[in-house]
Formats: C-alpha cells, sequence, structure tokens
C-alpha cells in the first residue's frame, strides 16, 4: 500500500488489528497497533476498544486494561462498549470485583449502562456465584423497571 504512494490511516490499520483479533492474532493486533502508533497515525477509541476485546477474548484482561489506561493517558475516553468489553472480559476469567469497578468506574465517569451492560455483569456475577446481593443494589441504585429485559432475566432467576 505505502510503495503505491498511499499511508494507512486509522481505518485501515483498525481494519487490519480488527482481522487480527477475530482469528485470534493478537500478538499480530498488538504488533499493528505499534507499527501504528510508530507510524504517527494515532489509534482511536474505536482501535483500542477493537484491541481491548481482543486481549480479553484471549484471557489476557489485564492487557486489555493496560491499554485502557493508556488510552485514557492520550486524552481518550472509552465508550459504552469499551466498558462492555472489559466487564465482560473481567467475569469470563472469574474476576467479578474487577467488573464491578469498571462498573462503577463507567457510570461515576457520566456514561450510562445500557441494557447490554447489565446482563454481562449479571451473567458473570450469577455464573460465578455472586448474583443475589449485587441484583438486590440493582434495584435500588438503577430503578430497573418492571418491563425492562433486565428484570426479565432477574425475575427468571429468582428475585
Amino acid at each position: 500500500m505505502e510503495n503505491k504512494g498511499v499511508r494507512p490511516n486509522v481505518f485501515t490499520f483498525s481494519a487490519l488489528i480488527n482481522g487480527f483479533c477475530m482469528h485470534h492474532r493478537i500478538e499480530e493486533a498488538k504488533q499493528m497497533f505499534d507499527l501504528m502508533v510508530r507510524k504517527d497515525c494515532y489509534p482511536n477509541v474505536v482501535t483500542y476498544t477493537t484491541l481491548i476485546n481482543g486481549f480479553c477474548k484471549s484471557k489476557r484482561v489485564e492487557s486489555g486494561m493496560a491499554l485502557f489506561r493508556d488510552m485514557s493517558q492520550r486524552g481518550l475516553v472509552g465508550n459504552t462498549i469499551t466498558y462492555n468489553t472489559l466487564i465482560q472480559g473481567f467475569c469470563q476469567v472469574g474476576d467479578c470485583d474487577n467488573a464491578q469497578e469498571i462498573f462503577k468506574q463507567m457510570v461515576s465517569s457520566g456514561l450510562a449502562p445500557d441494557i447490554w451492560t447489565y446482563n454481562i455483569l449479571l451473567d458473570g456475577l450469577c455464573n460465578n456465584g455472586k448474583c443475589r446481593k449485587w441484583i438486590t443494589s440493582l434495584h435500588k441504585a438503577h430503578r430497573i423497571t418492571r418491563s425492562s429485559p433486565t428484570r426479565c432475566k432477574l425475575t427468571r432467576l429468582g428475585e
């Protein structure tokens, strides 16, 4: 591509990183990310979230957190998908305490959790035997309505 005088941009690099992550080639995705930065092509939130997701799916959540911190230090703010990715990553490795901390950080940063956020955290907590206490606090703090899908899931779990 560069041989033809076309310089890759953030979208090109992000697509390549995503492709590597989808094929479980996380080291190559990270190398592409590093090359991107070396070429003064600055990653955006989508790029970071894509690589964070790759690390989380590879059960390397701490590497994902390191990227999240790097993203924040560069002045980028994670979006709901970024936070959901980290919450799910921590839940999948059985670290519900950090998943809940990320959830709290998300809320305190002003981002509103969505239906995916609640369901990811709920599944993670229940799969790790920590569901009951969180359900009670969820009802109080976030006023889950009777008609919401999350409420239906909670009811199925036997509130």
